[in-house]
């Protein structure tokens, strides 16, 4: 929390093709990190795009997380992305849009394209059907304000195992009950499953000995060159640059500006600079 910057914030997630889990789930350590190196370099590659960002550098952490709301193994990877990246010098902030940061159909062939090399230095091609690189891949970004819920909502996959003792809700007679949500869904569910299928989906997301579940990347890595703070003084002094820039606005007495809801009027008080964010 004491690292978040006085920007947006955008929830990238990178998923495989459901062809793909079987080999990952068999060989978890080069294949996770294959998800991650890949991504991450998609990630960055289209960053520097000047389209979109210009940015030589962003900061950004992601999450393995693997399970689904039944145990099901669903392997993606969460990134939490600041809005914005250092110039190719790390003088400069250069910002993203507040409601979007790369393209997801530029991003989606690059990721596969890296995984498939990934795969290929992990010695694992030629495990994979050849078909499934023809397929369309799935990445998605969501602007998620100043991260805070976020960053809150991925703390329980850090920190938690695939399913809490108060989900179950029976084992007995060899058959575990237990409750779950469906996607966008608010009504709890229940599922019964035979003891020996529960302990195998349970299982299943037990990560590798050793292996890191979270990785940090960018500037927000722990041998990034730039201080935290140095990042976010460049970014309140682009928006002191902006506010010199940008002429006041003056609505014409004949129009004045409404409120939508209340219908009262509205009068322009002053611009808003950035500034560093309390932490927690």
């Amino acid at each position: 929390m004491q690292n978040r910057l006085p920007c947006s914030y955008f929830l990238l997630t990178f998923t495989v093709p459901e062809s793909l889990r079987s080999l990952i789930r068999s060989h978890q350590k080069k294949a996770y990190a294959a998800m991650f190196k890949a991504s991450s370099e998609a990630l960055n590659k289209l960053a520097r795009d000047k389209r979109f960002i210009g940015a030589d550098q962003l900061g950004f952490f992601g999450v393995l997380h693997t399970w689904g709301r039944v145990l099901q193994y669903h392997p993606h990877i969460h990134f939490v992305v600041p809005g914005g990246g250092l110039s190719p010098d790390h003088d400069k902030w250069l910002p993203s849009k507040p409601d979007f940061l790369v393209h997801v159909k530029a991003l989606s062939p690059i990721f596969r394209a890296k995984f498939r090399d990934a795969l290929a230095q992990a010695g694992l091609l030629s495990l994979v059907d050849p078909t499934v690189w023809q397929k369309d891949w799935v990445v998605h970004s969501e602007a998620v304000g100043n991260g805070i819920w976020t960053l809150r909502y991925l703390s329980r996959y850090v920190f938690r195992v695939a399913i809490s003792n108060s989900r179950i809700i029976s084992a007995h007679d060899h058959q575990v009950t237990f409750r779950y949500r469906e996607v966008h869904g608010k009504r709890w569910k229940r599922m019964t499953l035979d003891a020996m299928e529960f302990i195998r989906r349970f299982l299943q997301h037990v990560l590798p000995d050793g292996f890191m579940k979270i990785r940090h990347y960018g500037f927000l890595s722990p041998n990034a060159k730039t201080p935290i703070q140095k990042i976010r003084e460049l970014i309140c002094l682009l928006y002191e640059v902006i506010q010199h820039l940008v002429k006041p606005y003056k609505p014409p007495e004949s129009s004045p500006m409404i409120c939508s809801h209340c219908g009262g009027r509205l009068v322009r008080q002053a611009f808003l600079h950035a500034f560093p964010l309390p932490a927690g």
